[in-house]
């Protein structure tokens, strides 16, 4: 037995959440949602993809966002999808504690934590992930270029309540 891909990634949300749910992963993402097979659209939840990228959204009663586990997307500008997440009202984190990449992590909706990272133009030879993109799928932004700022505009329905700042001992740091 070998493994060969991953087919898709499936994320919980709460009851009733496809309407929010679309207008980040579909709006904002521009992810397109696909129709779910009927016996398991009876169950609630949606489904997005672009090309072999699938992101599945499936209804949880006791919904708890993930914080910590989470799905990272490679993206062609990290910059003008984090300010278009701002922009939209989405709580966005920068960081660039990962040597010879540009990374973000945007919250859905409902404070699932996203990871959304390139790696660097600048990097040499031996850094991580350096070289070619083959076999890893791309998320383009629609949107210019945009610029990096120290504070996130948090979604008020992202969380009941708002993280520290980075250094405060949110769980930014434990990432």
């Amino acid at each position: 037995m070998t493994l060969e891909a991953i087919d898709h990634v499936q994320l919980a949300i709460p009851p009733g959440g496809e309407e929010k749910a679309r207008a980040f992963y579909a709006d904002l993402l521009d992810l397109a949602e696909q129709p779910k097979p009927t016996e398991l659209a009876k169950r609630g939840g949606c489904w997005f993809e672009s090309g072999a990228l699938r992101v599945h959204l499936g209804v949880e009663v006791d919904f708890r966002p993930a914080r910590k586990a989470h799905i990272a997307f490679r993206v062609d500008d990290v910059a003008a999808l984090a300010e278009r997440a701002r922009a939209a009202g989405f709580k966005v984190m920068e960081d660039q504690s990962l040597p010879d990449h540009e990374r973000a992590f945007i919250f859905d909706p409902f404070g699932n934590r996203l990871e959304f990272l390139r790696p660097s133009p600048l990097a040499g030879e031996g850094g991580p992930r350096s070289g070619s993109d083959e076999g890893f799928s791309t998320l383009s932004p629609r949107g210019g270029p945009g610029h990096r700022e120290a504070d996130a505009t948090p979604n008020p329905s992202a969380s009941p309540t708002p993280s520290p700042a980075r250094g405060e001992g949110s769980d930014f740091e434990k990432i």
